[in-house]
């Protein structure tokens, strides 16, 4: 008496593998180039959290400073990003790869000014290609992405 067998041959095992090594082969690419835009999420929270300081720091004295006279430091112990400030008169980033290579090193350019004008900008590398990330914004909550780092 033959009895029935249950189960799954060795084809349809190879065959479910094969489907899930497919979507997987689909999925993950663009999974990368989503975590890696949420890491943006960091410059440009910070940077806002820069123009807060400022802001409450102008009202009182009528002038910008720097990082340290509106007492102003990232948060954590490992950021992405490296943060500077300028007097307005740089608005531009030079966007080379090791000016601000992210990391301990946050305070790229802190001058040492106060002023009517500032621009405070983050730079960082979040998918290790030679592509640096920057963001800068300016007293008037100008939040502007100076060089996509990721390309979605």
């Amino acid at each position: 008496m033959i009895r029935n067998k249950k189960g799954f041959t060795l084809i349809e095992l190879m065959i479910v593998v094969a489907i899930i090594g497919i979507l997987a082969a689909i999925a993950i690419p663009n999974f990368l180039k989503f975590q890696a835009k949420s890491k943006q999420s960091e410059a440009k929270t910070n940077l806002k959290a820069v123009l807060t300081a400022e802001t409450s720091y102008f009202g009182e004295f009528n002038l910008y400073g720097t990082f340290g006279t509106v007492n102003w430091s990232p948060v954590g112990t490992r950021q992405l990003y490296a943060y500077f400030i300028t007097d307005g008169s740089t608005p531009e980033y030079d966007s080379s790869p090791v000016a601000y290579p992210g990391g301990a090193n946050w305070g790229g350019f802190d001058p040492g000014f106060s002023t009517i004008d500032f621009t405070a900008g983050a730079a960082g590398n979040i998918d290790s290609d030679a592509v640096i990330d920057t963001h800068t914004i300016t007293p008037g909550n100008d939040l502007v992405n100076r060089n996509n780092d990721v390309n979605i």
